[in-house]
């Protein structure tokens, strides 16, 4: 065998090893070692002292080293596994956005002390915004699965998260149950910038109106809609529902139109020009947990379930919406209130929805722990089911357009350059990711 030692180096060891045995009182071991070595005239009983805890230094430095390299090693298998995530992301404009769906979770990000109650993807950079039960607020790195930051502020339990805000300038917006609402500014390491009251009862939700702009929209338990400025913090108006608590609302693309649910069991239709109801969406037998409007790029599919000839003409921004509530149920209506598809096949309360920004899937999220891919272009069929352990399912997200806003997710033909990212928050305290 090959000697990987110096000639210095070895004399030390041999010395080492002597003065080891000397030590543990195994000294006519040393002797005979010493006079094997032929270290017996050069190296005194003295010595022999001095080398005596040499060798357990060593020993420790050694198994030190061994820890530090299998931490190493596991850093490194990491990191691979992160740039491996990362090839496939590079690598999405392959995949066919039209009928991409969820499969496995790329990341599940956990941090947070409490349920996850709503995300929001940041429309530019690969940041995901997350608020929970636990009162705090985590900033991701979606990418990657990575905690940027906690942001801590709010007294009770956050409600709602969005990202927003007026050309060249993108802010995060958040409600609570401690009656506010904050602003913070990403460009200023998320710093509270402002806070917002008025409401006089739990604030169900917050998004920004439209891209682009600087006007929000929260709901409540008052039963009313405020929409605020958001850089002086006035509320501008505010629509007084008829009904009980607002559970969830959803703008329009352009900002013209919202719906809303809660548990008067209605979803209603609201024209933000003028503040009335358009239209009322009677049917669930329960509370209503989501509402979202569906795309122009669905227009296709839900026409030829509503039984028309042909799509409403893709810049009409509130043709069809979707609901999903405590009976278990998603309905398809028209904006006018008339009933076009019941989906079935969730077991507890649906929780979320977003339509697929290629139009031809809804995605819904349930306290079954699953997440649901309905197919609209097969009349409705349930297309693929995700199992999600560890808890109910709360909140789901698209992640914006890589062109760096919302609306590319509404317009007809954009969804080759889709993001093909959604998020889910659960009550087991995680985020998962899937890409």
């Amino acid at each position: 065998m090959m000697n990987v030692l110096t000639e210095r180096q070895a004399a030390e060891l041999h010395k080492a090893m002597i003065g080891y045995l000397s030590s543990i009182n195994a000294s006519q071991c040393a002797k005979i070692l010493r006079e094997e070595l032929h270290l017996k005239d050069c190296f005194s009983d003295d010595a022999v002292k001095m080398y005596a805890g040499l060798l357990q230094r060593k020993w420790t430095n050694a198994a030190r080293l061994q820890r530090k390299i299998m931490e190493l090693e596991s850093r490194v298998d990491d990191l691979q596994s992160k740039l491996s995530s990362l090839s496939q992301a590079l690598a999405r404009p392959n995949c066919d956005p039209h009928n991409w769906l969820p499969n496995t979770a790329t990341h599940t990000l956990e941090s947070h002390r409490g349920a996850v109650t709503c995300i929001a993807f940041h429309p530019v950079y690969s940041a995901l915004a997350s608020g929970s039960e636990d009162c705090t607020i985590k900033i991701w790195d979606w990418e990657f699965g990575g905690l940027e930051r906690t942001l801590k502020g709010h007294l009770r339990s956050v409600t709602g998260v969005d990202f927003g805000g007026p050309k060249g300038k993108i802010l995060l917006a958040s409600s609570s149950n401690d009656l506010t609402i904050k602003i913070w500014d990403p460009s200023k390491n998320y710093a509270n910038i402002r806070t917002i009251s008025g409401h006089d009862h739990t604030i169900s939700s917050v998004r920004f109106l439209r891209p682009g702009a600087n006007i929000l929209v929260s709901a409540s338990r008052d039963a009313s809609i405020r929409i605020w400025d958001a850089s002086t913090g006035f509320c501008t108006r505010t629509i007084h529902s008829p009904g009980d608590w607002i559970y969830s609302f959803s703008p329009s693309i352009d900002g013209k139109w919202l719906v809303s649910g809660g548990r008067d069991q209605a979803a209603t239709i609201w024209d933000l020009t003028s503040g009335e109801a358009k239209s009322s969406l009677l049917g669930h037998d329960n509370y209503i947990e989501c509402c979202v409007f569906a795309p122009a790029a669905s227009y296709p599919y839900l026409a030829k379930l509503a039984g028309l000839k042909g799509p409403p003409p893709p810049n009409s921004s509130a043709e069809f919406v979707a609901t999903g509530g405590r009976d278990k149920s998603i309905k398809l209506w028209d904006w006018r209130g008339r009933l076009i598809k019941t989906l079935v096949g969730h077991n507890n309360w649906v929780q979320g929805l977003v339509f697929h920004p290629g139009g031809k899937y809804l995605l819904s999220v349930s306290d079954d722990q699953t997440i649901r891919c309905w197919d609209l272009s097969e009349n409705g069929r349930l297309a693929r089911t995700i199992e999600i352990p560890g808890g109910f399912v709360s909140c789901i997200r698209w992640a914006p357009s890589a062109m760096g806003n919302s609306e590319a997710e509404q317009r007809p033909g954009t969804a080759a350059e889709l993001r093909c990212v959604i998020g889910t928050g659960s009550t087991d305290s995680c985020v998962r990711i899937f890409t």
